[in-house]
């Protein structure tokens, strides 16, 4: 928690700083790209740098935690830190990195509020950022330490064992470890990252979910090409649709991520949208694997059958299920746009976008959502009105999470 003579600086302050974080983000990523250009190159998503979504989820972190720490200060924002401490250990992040941040973003703090950062307000703004500094440390150390791997050497180089046009969008990929070993285990809804070396000889890195059954020999992953369209193209998505055949080898790193499936025998939901089914394909390959009895109730938007990726799929392993049941919404359904009843399991297909609020859901359920933000956020507000308390709705974000930001 913060020191008593700290808190009521950052009370004081938390208004300004937070008025000005973004400014100060862009200075700070500035600063720190003018003295390290390898970064923005081989570690941060250049994609993300252009269109200001990394500042964005920088800014949101800082000011949450900060918040967190005046209005709960018996408490540590844990899911939070988790959430954080997961990416970093995927990219590789190291101790010292976070030494490095911290000189530019004062650097950046002092320039942007020039006089009013007296040294009582540098020293309890420092105390904020140690704080959560040194809590993600120690959360990717033992990261680190699960996985058997030094500090940031969680890269293991893989290849690629087919190939499978889901969608004409939508690609999976089968990789085996180059070294003829089987896959490490992963938990179901985890995620790892892609490392790949662009034309201009970038290594840039992103994450995509294990879509996969968990315990066998390979992983699945599932890539949606990201089209040019208010912003530019994806470079990694594009390079793996179009340079990854069967034999192309890359660095993969180990399996992160902490939405992952619980143990026990409480209601589940499974809500997604678009390319955000992929974790939820892990979960229910290990629920039919295990015959679990789980109540589960499986929710995807998309917007067209054409457009769902590994909808037969998803289908067979509902059905595998014995108390499961699968809801689809299609703002495009086609001739799918009514009721249908499939033979395997309850199915129901509607037109439109996701609506939960008539399904039959119990107030003990555990939930996971992944997908577009309004689509989550949504569906989180219907939880909570329903009575499913906040602790019980768990999230997943691809990139950067601007969850954080826009709270």
């Amino acid at each position: 928690m913060l020191s008593e003579q700290s808190a009521p600086v950052v009370k004081a302050t938390l208004p300004a700083v937070g008025a000005a974080i973004e400014e100060i983000t862009a200075l700070f990523y500035r600063k720190l790209f003018d003295a390290h250009p390898e970064l923005p190159r081989d570690l941060f998503n250049r994609g993300n740098q252009a269109n200001g979504e990394q500042r964005q989820a920088l800014a949101g972190s800082i000011v949450a935690f900060a918040r967190m720490l005046l209005e709960h200060p018996d408490t540590r924002p844990d899911a939070m830190l988790a959430r954080i401490a997961h990416k970093h250990a995927s990219l590789g992040v190291t101790s010292d990195q976070y030494k490095v941040v911290h000189r530019h973003l004062f650097a950046a703090i002092a320039d942007v509020l020039g006089e009013a950062v007296t040294p009582q307000v540098a020293n309890a703004w420092d105390e904020v950022y140690w704080l959560m500094a040194n809590a993600l440390i120690a959360v990717e150390a033992r990261l680190y330490e699960q996985h058997g791997t030094p500090e940031g050497g969680t890269w293991q180089r893989m290849t690629v064992v087919a190939r499978h046009e889901e969608t004409p969008d939508t690609l999976a990929l089968v990789l085996h470890p180059a070294d003829g070993t089987p896959a490490r285990p992963f938990r179901p809804g985890q995620y790892v990252s892609v490392q790949v070396e662009l034309p201009d000889g970038a290594r840039q890195i992103r994450q995509y979910s294990l879509s996969g059954a968990p315990g066998r020999p390979e992983w699945r992953i599932t890539v949606k090409r990201v089209r040019a369209g208010a912003g530019p193209a994806g470079e990694v998505s594009s390079w793996l649709h179009d340079r990854a055949r069967v034999g192309e080898v890359f660095p993969v790193s180990a399996p992160f991520g902490d939405l992952t499936l619980p143990d026990g025998d409480a209601p589940l939901l499974l809500a997604s949208a678009g390319i955000g089914g992929t974790p939820m394909l892990a979960m229910l390959h290990h629920l039919a694997a295990t015959g679990s009895p789980r109540p589960v109730t499986v929710v995807h938007a998309d917007r067209s059958p054409a457009d769902h990726a590994h909808r037969d799929e998803l289908r067979r392993l509902v059905g595998a299920l014995p108390h499961a049941s699968l809801h689809l919404w299609y703002e495009d359904p086609g001739h799918q746009a009514s009721a249908t009843a499939s033979a395997s399991a309850p199915v129901t297909v509607s037109s439109g976008r996701a609506d939960i609020s008539g399904l039959p859901l119990s107030e003990d359920l555990t939930a996971y959502l992944c997908g577009p933000l309004a689509f989550m956020r949504t569906l989180r507000g219907d939880l909570l009105r329903h009575g499913v308390p906040p602790r019980a709705v768990h999230y997943e974000v691809f990139g950067p999470d601007l969850w954080l930001a826009q709270q």
